[in-house]
């Protein structure tokens, strides 16, 4: 990370050639192994290291950088798949039914190989990282705790637990293979020299963040950043009993929350009600009176009245109902849910919907339309930027606009002269991110939204949306959100991460 720092600071060669020196080979190898052949391997590892060199600036400071690289390299590879995908799934099967079906079954790494990534990918993110420094770049156990900021022992059950979920993995694809025998011949195999001239190509390319970049390259560059823009390399979480604190090791187990009752003056989408709940979690048959769900939520904590299980489940994972497939049969009752648990309240309600319904879920990347969330208009009298707080929003249906003075003057004025107009909506949100507030929309457009403001400020945000004669719900939001806040949502296609909701077996 000091020569990342180096690079971006100064745009030091130097420090940038020393970078691709260091990793050029993990990201070459995994490259190869993904793509199935030199040259797709050559043109991934080109556009990850411009990747680099164009995001240097935006890593964070204890970003773990090989774990970042082999990352990226996934992802980079899995467009490039995707683009040529009939002929490359056509090749790596025949590839892997040849050697699956070979009698010699010494040679372990020649069966292992095409499944590596595969089942890498089904890893959380830092047991891939630890796998990666220990068997990809060959650190010793205490060096690779060290860099993970974990202790020894701690690393060394982590790796234990990870190698055996490779060698189940291994094992129903025909690899019998012991955990050890895994980790040795990934180590001894994982990463091979990359060919002598690719590193100063690369370099030479890269260091100018893709300006002389071939048209294939930039269109595998884009693809890719809009992978790692939407995967957030989530995995299901099995939840067990209790936190556990022993011989200094903390392993971190959702404790499974009894239900209490809490007054019903509580159970108000009122922020500074809310604000005043204990930490509990709450799923009840809904009391509302309401056809309609409403909601505040700040943070991860939130409060739903008539939610439907969907809801439920969006706000366990953090998915918009857009981005969910949902099995048959899920109950059609409406729910009220109060989440105020300061610790893991997440993979609480997880464990709970899990309890209650018998759903779990798991996430998958696709392919899907939706919108970009762009800035035309930064001094847009609806959007400012925060004072600070703590991050809150509220929503609600209106019936008339005689509230409508939270916004400015001039376009509560224009609301109002609006003829023929239908119930509106006010939405309040402060001290929220760009990010959050294309989350927001998605549950208003049904559809995916990426953040493409480029802007990592914080905002207030008041927005009034009513439909005029002969409008959409979608195009009056779009409306609105260009007159007041200066935002515009223009289509695009990208790789969106879908919840998959199942019955637990």
């Amino acid at each position: 990370m000091d020569l990342v720092r180096e690079f971006a600071r100064h745009n030091s060669e130097a420090a940038f050639t020393e970078l691709v020196q260091r990793h050029i080979a993990l990201v070459y190898s995994v490259a190869r192994r993904c793509t199935g052949n030199d040259s797709d391997a050559q043109d991934v590892t080109q556009a990850v290291f411009i990747i680099l060199a164009r995001k240097a600036s935006g890593l964070r400071e204890r970003t773990l950088l090989p774990g970042w690289i082999y990352e990226t390299t996934r992802f980079t590879a899995a467009r490039l798949l995707r683009t040529n995908a009939r002929r490359q799934a056509r090749e790596q099967e025949a590839y892997m039914q040849s050697t699956l079906n070979e009698d010699d079954t010494a040679d372990v790494w020649e069966k292992l190989s095409p499944h590596l990534e595969a089942a890498m990918s089904r890893l959380a993110e830092r047991d891939r990282a630890l796998l990666v420094l220990r068997f990809y770049q060959k650190k010793s156990g205490p060096e690779a705790a060290a860099l993970m900021g974990i202790r020894e022992d701690a690393a060394h059950k982590r790796l234990s637990r990870a190698l055996e979920k490779l060698r189940k993995f291994f094992t129903k694809r025909g690899v019998d293979s012991t955990a050890a025998t895994i980790a040795e011949t990934i180590s001894a195999n994982s990463v091979q020299a990359a060919p002598v001239a690719l590193a100063k190509a690369v370099t030479a390319v890269a260091i100018t963040k893709g300006a002389a970049a071939s048209g294939s390259t930039l269109t595998l560059i884009k693809g890719a950043l809009k992978i790692m823009a939407w995967t957030k390399m989530k995995t299901a979480i099995v939840v067990g009993a209790a936190i556990l604190l022993a011989g200094g090791t903390t392993t971190i187990v959702v404790k499974r929350m009894a239900s209490p009752s809490i007054d019903e003056s509580l159970w108000k989408p009122d922020s500074r009600v809310f604000a005043k709940v204990p930490p509990v979690l709450i799923i009840r048959p809904t009391r509302s009176d309401s056809a309609a769900s409403s909601s505040i939520s700040n943070g991860e904590k939130a409060m739903r009245l008539n939610a439907t299980v969907a809801e439920l489940l969006s706000d366990a994972y953090g998915v918009p109902e857009s981005q969910m497939t949902l099995p048959d049969g899920l109950p059609q009752d409406r729910f009220d849910l109060m989440l105020t648990l300061n610790d893991h309240p997440k993979e609480a309600l997880q464990a709970e919907l899990k309890k209650r319904f018998g759903l779990v879920a798991h996430l998958e990347t696709r392919d899907a339309g939706g919108f970009a969330l762009k800035i035309k208009n930064p001094t847009a009298p609806g959007l400012a930027r925060s004072r600070g707080g703590n991050g809150s929003s509220m929503s609600s249906s209106m019936r008339s606009f005689s509230s409508v003075g939270t916004l400015p003057p001039e376009v509560a004025a224009k609301i109002h002269a609006q003829s023929g107009a239908s119930p509106g909506e006010q939405t309040t949100m402060n001290n929220q991110t760009m990010s959050d507030f294309a989350k927001y929309l998605e549950t208003k457009l049904g559809s995916h939204v990426i953040d493409e403001t480029g802007t990592t400020n914080r905002f207030d945000v008041k927005l009034q949306v009513q439909e005029q004669p002969g409008e959409s719900k979608e195009d009056a939001l779009k409306r609105s959100l260009l007159e007041q806040l200066g935002l515009e949502l223009a289509p695009t296609n990208m790789p969106v991460e879908m919840l998959v909701v199942e019955k637990a077996r």
